[in-house]
């Protein structure tokens, strides 16, 4: 099979090849091989092999999705005898003593898993350069990035090397490379996919584990065979009667859909960002759907503040506990990290409770609004992909971290315009995603827009608790109207 044959098809058109005999899941191995011998030295999506793959595809497979290529994230997505890196320096060697819950059930859906995918150090970026293998880049421009932190991971579905890949969001991770990359991403809800065996909730909960794809239905199937209880969850996931797969060309009745567009911290928007909210309130409208400006039901700039103080402090328990691990220094991490973790030492403990008891704030406020509204509609980022290297510190500045760092001292950049500057940087382009993860709800990312340049730049739409099946109903009827898999970059 070559790539002419192979790209035409999602992971869902792959696997009924495959059931009905006119595919081997070998023909379609080499096929996905090929394609990352072709271009992963131009899009850096993938960072380590996975050779038991070619065990999978010489045994009997089973499953809805037997013999379909698929690829995992370094991050959260452990395959027993193999290194999860999370895009450490420390974490790069140390191979995983088993199987994540989430991998196992891509395993016994019959995946074929060859690889695994780039991410930035403990996915702290929504850019997906890290030091240990270098930046992922967009396959729409290479000179951009894919998003972060599955930004490997879509990167490989954008390039074709994949028609599907494991990702996960703890802040937009999942969301934010979809926008970049024109796929379909979906932030399931809180609890609703595992975490474990060696994690419970991570980020308070606030990190789930999910896919990006090129379609719905693919999306909503993955679901299907992600979602739900594992014995070493905290949760107990209220999965629906019927399949997410089977919501997919189901009406979702006239919707009542809030939208905003400028936020706190970036109060004016890219054009191309306003422009992709408004292109889909055209296409919602004609749909029949009634659509209403409204202003933040929440205090967006301190739910900015409480996720950042929050991705501060977890960055140095993660430091702290790899150095645990490994018996690595300072030496096995990013400047970028050691400086966040530091900024996380100077949190006290009430002010580290103050900002996750507030989460609660924003739940009853977001329950409020969807007491008025079925769904909240904003940009998925505020402006086209960035440019790799965007973010890095000015040299100046890195040498004064560096020197705070080597003499400890690191904490008087609490009180630096560094920490401004982080906080800048971290959410100025991509400010809508984190409300999701502090409240839990489900949110998905659609690659309905592209702007003159021809750079994706989607828009993502919030539900309530358990709308994940709302959220799939929606984004079938509109990819049915406006259909958006037959764009792809040109590699």
């Amino acid at each position: 099979m070559d790539f002419s044959d192979y790209s035409r098809y999602d992971a869902t058109g792959l696997a009924e090849l495959v059931a009905t005999k006119q595919v081997t899941p070998a023909e379609l191995l080499a096929a996905a091989r090929a394609r990352a011998v072709e271009v992963n030295n131009k899009v850096n999506a993938i960072v380590r092999t996975i050779p038991e793959a070619d065990q999978q595809v010489e045994g009997e497979l089973t499953g809805p999705f037997a013999g379909v290529p698929f690829l995992i994230k370094d991050l959260g997505q452990d395959y027993q005898g193999h290194p999860t890196a999370a895009g450490c320096r420390a974490l790069s060697t140390l191979p995983a003593a088993e199987h994540s819950t989430i991998v196992r059930r891509w395993l016994d859906a019959g995946l074929v898993i060859f690889g695994k995918t780039n991410t930035p150090e403990f996915g702290a970026k929504g850019v997906t350069e890290p030091e240990l293998f270098g930046a992922s880049r967009n396959p729409w421009d290479l000179s951009r990035t894919p998003g972060g932190s599955s930004g490997g991971s879509a990167a490989a579905v954008a390039a074709g090397i994949v028609p599907v890949a494991g990702a996960s969001d703890g802040g937009g991770s999942i969301r934010i490379p979809a926008g970049c990359c024109g796929l379909v991403g979906l932030k399931p809800g809180r609890g609703v996919t595992p975490m474990g065996p060696t994690a419970g909730e991570p980020m308070h909960g606030a990190a789930v584990n999910g896919t990006v794809s090129r379609t719905v239905r693919d999306t909503a199937a993955m679901l299907d065979i992600i979602s739900g209880p594992e014995p070493t969850s905290p949760y107990l996931p209220a999965i629906p009667k019927d399949s997410y797969a089977s919501q997919v060309g189901r009406d979702p009745g006239k919707l009542r859909i809030g939208v905003r567009v400028p936020t706190v911290i970036t109060p004016n928007p890219d054009p191309a960002a306003v422009a992709a909210v408004e292109a889909a309130v055209r296409l919602l409208t004609h749909l029949g759907h009634e659509v209403i400006e409204v202003s933040a039901p929440y205090d967006d700039g301190q739910l900015a503040r409480d996720f950042l103080l929050t991705w501060f402090v977890h960055a140095a328990y993660e430091v702290d506990h790899t150095k645990k691990l490994t018996g690595a220094g300072d030496e096995g991490f990013e400047r970028d990290t050691l400086l966040i973790a530091a900024l996380g030492r100077t949190t006290s403990g009430p002010d580290y409770v103050a900002a996750v008891e507030r989460r609660h704030d924003y739940v009853r406020e977001m329950a409020t609004f969807f007491g008025d509204y079925d769904l909240l509609l904003t940009p998925t980022l505020a402006k086209s992909p960035p440019r790799i290297g965007e973010f890095n510190l000015p040299a100046p500045l890195a040498a004064v971290s560096d020197l705070l760092l080597r003499t400890k001292t690191a904490r008087v950049l609490k009180y630096a315009n560094i920490v401004d500057s982080m906080i800048n940087d971290n959410l100025g382009w991509v400010p809508y995603t984190q409300l999701a993860n502090l409240t839990g709800r489900p949110a998905i990312s659609l690659p309905l827009y592209q702007t003159p340049k021809g750079l994706p730049l989607g828009v993502q739409f919030v539900a309530p608790l358990g709308g994940e099946s709302l959220l799939i109903r929606l984004a079938a009827q509109l990819e049915a109207t406006e259909p958006w898999a037959h764009r792809r970059p040109t590699l």
